[in-house]
């Protein structure tokens, strides 16, 4: 039976070759911590370029949906405040 391609009973050379430099943190490690940094920003701006900005009448939409939820919120807690305040009342006084 012959050896399937790219067995493990060799170490590819490149492997063998990475280990004998020692250098550790691929492209990072030669940079100091300015360029660290400098990679880190540029990193951060091409994310934010991947990201689907909504349209104005989208932003709208949503922070009037937000605004309405707050509101149904504050006066359902106003009313269970008021149920509970009364029910205090009626226990102890």
């Amino acid at each position: 039976m012959t050896d399937a391609v790219g067995s493990i009973d060799m170490p590819d050379a490149e492997d063998a070759e990475s280990k004998k430099k020692g250098r550790k943190g691929g492209k990072r490690g030669k940079k100091g911590p300015l360029g660290r940094l400098a990679v880190f920003y540029r990193q951060i701006i091409a994310e934010l370029r991947k990201v689907v900005w909504p349209t104005r009448s989208q932003l709208t939409s949503y922070t009037t949906v937000v605004i309405i939820f707050v509101v149904v919120m504050i006066g359902l807690v106003t009313v269970i405040d008021l149920g509970f305040q009364e029910a205090v009342k009626y226990v102890f006084g």
